[in-house]
């Protein structure tokens, strides 16, 4: 009998506020929250057909860079209107990696200040 790895069943982020956090980042995703997640729950969840983003309500607050971080791929916008948008639903610039020719990335920072990026769309990268 052959053995089965592990699936990465969530990407757990802890958070000062899980139904904001979440809120927020199922506005970046076009998603929604679980049914059953409400204001002040202690944990909220955004499934969408590729992640599962599970938000838990810590006491601790953020103190450091994250040691994971998210990169996102626009799927129907190219990089710098995605940027735009995000900014638009409350996220804030951190660095800003694109070069002259067109190429890399931005740092964007959620509203909890937890880091991600925006990468190039798929007609981006191949055209």
């Amino acid at each position: 009998m052959t053995a089965m790895a592990s699936l990465v069943r969530h990407v757990t982020v802890d958070c000062a506020d899980a139904y904001r956090l979440a809120t927020f980042w199922a506005g970046v995703l076009d998603a929604s929250l679980a049914d059953d997640d409400n204001p002040g729950d202690p944990e909220a969840l955004v499934e969408t057909s590729s992640v599962k983003l599970l938000f838990v309500t810590v006491p601790e607050p953020k103190t450091v860079k994250n040691r994971v971080h998210l990169d996102l791929q626009p799927r129907d916008r190219t990089r710098d209107e995605e940027v735009k948008r995000l900014l638009a639903l409350g996220a804030t610039l951190v660095a800003d990696h694109r070069r002259p020719d067109g190429r890399g990335w931005v740092t964007l920072a959620d509203i909890e200040g937890n880091e991600f990026c925006v990468e190039l769309s798929e007609a981006e990268r191949s055209g």
